[in-house]
């Protein structure tokens, strides 16, 4: 890409090295000066600093091991796209090129410590630059997904009070119908080869932006990000998290969730609007000084070429791509250096897991978390995997399974994951829900922060996802977790993916509906056998009553920005009718 071209002309040259180059070992004992000191924060081992940035005690601790030659000149950024074009940034190019972002953010950007930014960009380069520069500058990063839209747009700046914005030339008219509600904000920057009247453009200010930035001291506490997230009911709502809560909350599970040491490359697929980009694509991998592998791809594809073409040796998607990975029988691909696969964000079938076990030769080590937190649960290295089980509580977290009032449940019995948070609350938990202390005040109950999931933890520790708290279905008394449905549906071969949500039915008050999609070998099948086989499948796969008493057959589901099925979507269809 053009911009990413011209930047590379300010950076040495001599110490990127050649795409088919595979990465030289670290010493371990190296690592234990960042990684090993930050993960006994997390172990409640080590007191947890006051002053915090990420920036200058992570990264650019990475790049004097780079510069005094304790670790080799690897790249820790590495991008590629589908025209075949590439940019790998070491440590040094790193920390050199978001000096420069930073030094624009706070002169021609006019933004100051504690302001906040707006970017809205697909899988660029420029994206990971602006959010280390605003670490940097204690700019308060605001990341959103490129499928906003105006209004949603509109929203974040006004519900933020944003001060500036940062966009594509794709998105740019979008912001350009909105502004003149946008009243708090005062700059506009385009990441774009043209300029654009209006804006600040990028790739200009490059030419003339001087390196040289001193990092802002931040305090732990400091606010460094903001997700929005959506609830059961009300317009989403603004998470804030802490230069520590991320910048230090992920040491743990980047050690022993992801496997991660600095001669490893990480591909994460995550879209960077969703949190899991800033937990995988940031903050874990860097933290333990690894590469962070993007490939900006459109739109979610099969993945099989870019894991075989390129040295990716740790691989984190979501359970939607791993559904549609096995499907294509990755066993005739050879991936040559892939030896850690992770996922998250939503419960991974254990049909999958075996699939992508006998065709691959790995297992996939689930993990569990929310915007709200770092890693809750995870199936740690060393531990034993159980299929469909989301792992056992990471440090610092205290997790348990409680009731709607508080009270610990006993093992085996269904109830709310939580976290306790008293008398001690993990400092990496989210700050608050900006600007709404009742619903920073609902999420509590008693000693427990209350995730919205329901699950069961068993004799061993290992927590089980029964489902949202809002998916729970409850048919004649029987209570239903989707997933459990989805899982056994998943396994007949007539299915290639489903969604289970409550629907009216007016004896039992709700009943089990199915939505699926067929595989394309039984799309021309009759609907109404197909429905009595599937019926009879889960009824011996899984507990009878908890059938679909109702299948219909749907071309596709409603997805999120990152593959995520929309259940949500779909009961709102279903009790719309009622």
């Amino acid at each position: 890409m053009e911009f990413s071209s011209y930047v590379l002309q300010c950076v040495k040259r001599d110490i990127l090295r050649s795409p088919s180059r595979l990465f030289h070992g670290c010493n371990r004992l190296l690592t234990s000066r960042i990684i090993s000191y930050y993960d006994s924060v997390n172990q409640c081992e080590k007191e947890l600093p006051k002053y915090f940035n990420f920036a200058s005690d992570v990264l650019d601790e990475w790049l004097q091991l780079e510069k005094d030659g304790r670790r080799p000149a690897n790249p820790a950024f590495w991008w590629v796209n589908d025209e075949g074009e590439e940019v790998k940034w070491s440590f040094e190019e790193l920390g050199f090129l978001s000096r420069k972002t930073a030094n624009i953010l706070s002169e021609a950007c006019g933004l100051q410590r504690g302001d906040r930014v707006l970017a809205v960009l697909p899988r660029v380069p420029e994206w990971w630059l602006l959010s280390i520069a605003c670490i940097r500058a204690g700019i308060v990063f605001i990341p959103g997904t490129s499928q906003l839209t105006a209004k949603d747009i509109l929203y974040r700046l006004q519900a933020s009070k944003a001060k500036c914005i940062i966009t594509n030339d794709t998105l740019a008219p979008a912001v350009e119908s909105i502004l003149p509600d946008c009243q708090f904000l005062k700059a506009k920057l385009i990441v774009a080869k043209g300029n654009r009247d209006g804006w600040l453009n990028l790739r200009e200010l490059f030419a003339v932006t001087s390196a040289d930035h001193k990092c802002v001291k931040t305090r732990n506490e400091d606010p460094m990000l903001i997700y929005f997230t959506s609830g059961s009911t009300g317009s989403p709502k603004m998470v804030v998290q802490s230069h520590s809560s991320y910048g230090i909350g992920f040491a743990t599970s980047s050690r022993y969730w992801m496997n991660l040491t600095p001669s490893d490359i990480m591909w994460n697929t995550s879209d960077t609007g969703w949190v899991k980009a800033a937990w995988s694509s940031i903050f874990a991998p860097w933290i333990s000084g690894s590469c962070v592998f993007v490939h900006n791809m459109p739109q979610f594809k099969p993945t099989i070429i870019t894991l075989s073409r390129y040295p990716i040796t740790i691989f984190c998607t979501a359970p939607t791509a791993y559904r549609m990975l096995v499907q294509h029988d990755v066993s005739s691909y050879k991936f040559m250096t892939l030896k850690h696969c992770l996922s998250g964000g939503e419960p991974l079938n254990p049909e999958v897991m075996e699939k992508w076990k006998i065709q691959t030769g790995l297992d996939i080590y689930e993990g569990y978390g929310q915007t709200e937190t770092v890693t809750i649960c995870a199936n740690m290295k060393g531990m034993k995997i159980k299929p469909g089980s989301l792992g056992k509580a990471v440090p610092p977290y205290n997790v348990r399974i409680i009731d709607d009032h508080g009270a610990v449940l006993p093992k085996g019995e269904e109830g709310n994951i939580a976290i306790q948070v008293q008398p001690s609350r993990p400092f990496c938990m989210f700050s608050e829900y900006l600007d709404n202390p009742e619903k920073t005040a609902a999420c509590m109950t008693g000693n427990f922060y209350v995730t919205g999931d329901r699950g069961i933890m068993d004799e061993e520790g290992y927590v089980w996802f029964v489902g949202r708290s809002d998916d729970i279905i409850n048919s004649a008394g029987y209570r239903i977790g989707p997933f459990e449905v989805e899982s056994a549906l998943i396994q007949h071969p007539a299915v290639s993916e489903s969604a289970v949500v409550s629907s009216p039915d007016p004896i039992r008050g709700e009943v089990v509906k199915a939505f699926v999609v067929l595989a394309p070998a039984f799309a021309s099948h009759d609907p109404e056998k197909l429905t009595r086989d599937l019926q009879q499948h889960v009824k011996k796969v899984t507990a009878p009553y908890k059938y679909p008493r109702k299948v219909e057959f749907v071309q596709s589901l409603p997805k999120t920005a990152t593959g995520k099925i929309q259940r949500k979507v779909l009961r709102n269809k279903e009790w719309g009718k009622a």
